[in-house]
């Protein structure tokens, strides 16, 4: 039987005192994790052993505790140092896969900032928090937490992270297991889909999608604000302010395009048996003048959407390499027909004659480079004209006689 992890987020409201005591928290994990990141550094720079995370636990926590300059530490749960250290070994992990080439390359582990708007601890099951029958969330050393419930969680979470992000809003994370209860009934619709700037969506049934531009129709709220918070003075409470309201409108702009890749991607899920996409260079497309509008759009998140809902219904989900010509080849009869600039949005296929929609024929031919049955009807335009055969063509050298009445 295979069971699945999901997170479910949550709005979190505490009090004034709950907001100090998750402030301690948030500080203490940090100075721990910068700890055993220094500690590890130095040992590496001596050339000692690689300290193992019990002894950075015994040193760094345990009879830290006992010195006047830790004493501190025993403010919070020690679950909460303890995953910190967990969170370290990640780094270091993710790390060194990179350097052997099991996963995209990404940076050594950094020291952690006082100064960082976004701040995250995480709680076990060995913590025993719990919630209660008054629906809160109940934290050792930190109170009953009130939630904002949206839904019910399927099972038992096994953990929770309390997160709080540059706008100050807090945040709970719950870990659950799903299992094969949750798969959708089979349907028979398979579907391509081609992602671009032009229209957010295009499917390989002849559905264009359009891009919401979240960002783009809130600049002019957010040149306001970012105006507003570079006239103010550094280190003063207005400029904090000021910073708060463009945290906050950058953070509405985050939620609606959320919202609108959960409301698509589930759309999407349950009315097809399988779909597939194609593996976007997006790093590289941000490096471009394009850069505003490919962040804006939130190809990758909307991709990851589609990859674990397919995993959680039971759908079929297929990546495609970027380098399919789906763009070049007629979804009519299969013909390379040659690269062609972006302009041209629609073409006629030369050896077929059929005019084609350039992004309704991708989505075609992104559903059938991935294996898909799919019809190439969507992305024809309008039937071409069907060549005539050699003989029948141009002028013949002799007269022929009339068949015309």
């Amino acid at each position: 039987m295979t069971r699945v992890q999901f997170r479910y987020s949550f709005r979190l409201y505490p009090s004034a005192g709950q907001r100090t005591a998750l402030a301690r928290a948030f500080g203490c994990a940090r100075v721990v994790y910068n700890d055993a990141l220094r500690a590890r550094e130095t040992a590496r720079t001596e050339g000692l052993p690689f300290p193992k995370t019990a002894d950075l636990s015994r040193t760094l926590i345990t009879k830290a505790k006992q010195t006047p300059e830790r004493t501190w530490l025993g403010e919070v749960s020690a679950v909460v140092l303890q995953q910190s250290l967990r969170d370290l070994d990640a780094a270091y992990k993710n790390f060194f896969d990179g350097l052997k080439g099991k996963r995209p390359r990404m940076g050594a582990p950094r020291y952690k900032s006082r100064k960082d708007t976004r701040q995250a601890v995480r709680f076990t099951a060995n913590a025993r928090w719990s919630i209660t029958p008054g629906g809160k969330l109940r934290l050792p050393k930190i109170g009953d937490l009130k939630v904002k419930w949206s839904r019910t969680l399927p099972s038992t979470p096994s953990t929770v992270t309390v997160m709080k992000d540059s706008a100050g809003r807090y945040f709970a994370s719950f870990v659950v297991e799903t299992g094969p209860q949750e798969v959708l009934p089979e349907t028979t619709p398979e579907l391509g889909i081609d992602l671009g700037l032009g229209h957010f969506a295009v499917l390989s049934d002849g559905t264009k999608i359009d891009s919401p531009r979240f960002l783009r129709r809130a600049e002019k709220r957010l040149k306001k604000a970012q105006r507003a918070l570079s006239r103010k003075e550094k280190g003063g409470k207005n400029r904090d302010k000021a910073r708060f309201r463009v945290a906050r409108a950058h953070a509405r702009v985050a939620d609606a395009r959320r919202e609108f890749h959960h409301r698509l991607s589930t759309q999407l899920i349950r009315e097809n048996q399988a779909i597939a996409v194609e593996d976007l260079a997006v790093k590289g497309l941000a490096r471009t003048r394009l850069a505003k509008s490919v962040h804006d759009a939130g190809w990758s998140a909307f991709v990851a959407m589609l990859e674990y809902k397919a995993a959680r219904y039971g759908r079929v989900f297929v990546r495609i390499g970027r380098f399919e010509p789906t763009s070049q080849v007629c979804s009519q009869c299969g013909v390379q027909d040659g690269p062609k600039p972006l302009h041209v949005r629609v073409w006629t296929c030369g050896a077929c004659g059929a005019v084609l929609d350039r992004d309704i024929n991708a989505a075609v031919n992104i559903a059938k480079a991935a294996g898909l049955a799919v019809s190439a009807r969507g992305a024809q335009v309008r039937p071409g004209l069907v060549p005539a055969p050699r003989s029948e063509a141009g002028t013949h050298p002799t007269p022929q006689p009339s068949t015309a009445r």
